[in-house]
């Protein structure tokens, strides 16, 4: 039995709460690459408050709107766009390539970032595919054979452009949700195990995703200059925070130091302006929206609307972690962003679209 009531105040609060202080965050940060790199504030701030935070808010608005049962009578047609619009990036005069990577798509001059979509589209496809084997799902059959397929999909398209940190954020979701459905917990070991030999042949093959490992695992003896530079500038940066930080736009490291202070390394100078008092109440906020995010889809009336919410919560929450885990050198180099900080308006949008779902699944909870 299920009933119709307002949205989740506590969760509407939280989110609220992480975009004032993400903005707050971000422009702080932003004010060294300003200088750094002589970039007007308009070019730096358009994606991350047009696209991100406005047009994100009105997504939020919509999602919030339509109810979340919708999106499994489509679910097989968004994961199959969600795919080919992220191979779209490999289109000539469509993608656009930066740093070596072709994750984006420029349409009407703003880039766009389609892997994005990929992991929401993943996250309803496996959400509908568990809802509907139920007890099978502890076969191998209807269980694990068929994320790997969807894994195997994704990552072909992932991989290829690379990016293996928005494949890893869906391996984790992918698991998780795995799990929560009540898998076998030999089948999911064996997933663990391939893909760990999978990592580990892929980083044979590709040198960057090497040097990052040897990165985390042997700090003090990794070219300081090279691959252990951004590492070693991160936890200068932390570390010189201390207590309550050098305070508001203070950040010595985001002038000259820090790579990418407004996106990789934008956890690093939130330690350094706001010190461990700081960066504990930014982790804090983050564990109260995942707290919240599953005492939804613990009272989801449905089992679909219980795995989406569990499936957005830990995309949402694995990226943030991993990111604030690399800064502070506990977790190999991947090039998340923290979402609701990090710049990126796409991340952004899509993150606040999510949370909208999640606000609908808040809707129709059981009765007490």
């Amino acid at each position: 039995m299920r009933t119709t009531r307002k949205i989740d105040r506590p969760f509407l609060i939280i989110t609220m709460i992480l975009m004032f202080v993400g903005f707050f965050i971000f422009y702080s940060a932003s004010l060294g690459l300003l200088v750094r790199d002589n970039i007007e504030m308009s070019s730096v701030m358009f994606n991350q408050i047009f696209l991100g935070l406005i047009l994100g808010s009105v997504m939020m608005f919509v999602t919030s709107k339509i109810n979340y049962l919708n999106y499994r009578k489509f679910a097989f047609y968004i994961f199959f766009f969600s795919l080919i619009l992220t191979a779209l990036v490999f289109v000539p005069g469509i993608g656009s390539e930066h740093g070596g990577a072709k994750r984006w798509l420029l349409l009407g001059g703003v880039s766009f970032q389609p892997a994005e979509f990929l992991k929401l589209g993943f996250v309803i496809y496996f959400a509908t595919w568990l809802t509907s084997v139920k007890t099978k799902v502890k076969t191998l059959k209807f269980g694990v054979l068929p994320m790997c397929i969807m894994l195997a999909l994704s990552g072909a398209i992932l991989l290829k452009q690379p990016d293996t940190g928005t494949f890893l954020v869906i391996f984790i979701v992918a698991m998780s949700m795995l799990f929560m459905a009540r898998a076998k917990w030999r089948h999911i070991l064996l997933v663990v195990l391939i893909a760990t030999i999978g990592f580990m042949a892929m980083a044979y093959f590709r040198p960057y995703i090497k040097d990052r490992m040897m990165t985390f695992l042997h700090p003090s003896t990794v070219d300081t200059q090279g691959p252990g530079y951004q590492i070693k500038q991160s936890l200068i940066a932390i570390g010189s925070g201390q207590w309550f930080g050098r305070g508001f736009g203070k950040s010595i490291q985001k002038f000259n130091f820090l790579p990418e202070p407004i996106g990789d390394s934008i956890f690093a100078v939130t330690a350094e302006e706001w010190g461990f008092v700081g960066s504990v109440f930014l982790i804090a906020l983050f564990l109260f929206f995942a707290y919240r995010g599953f005492n939804i889809a613990s009272k989801s009336s449905h089992d679909f609307g219980r795995l989406l919410a569990i499936g957005i919560v830990i995309l949402i929450i694995s990226q943030s972690f991993i990111n604030m885990a690399s800064m502070l050198g506990v977790f190999p180099l991947t090039g998340m962003p923290l979402l609701f900080v990090s710049h990126g308006g796409t991340a952004l949008m899509f993150t606040l679209l999510e949370v909208g779902i999640i606000f609908n699944i808040s809707k129709y909870r059981k009765y007490s």
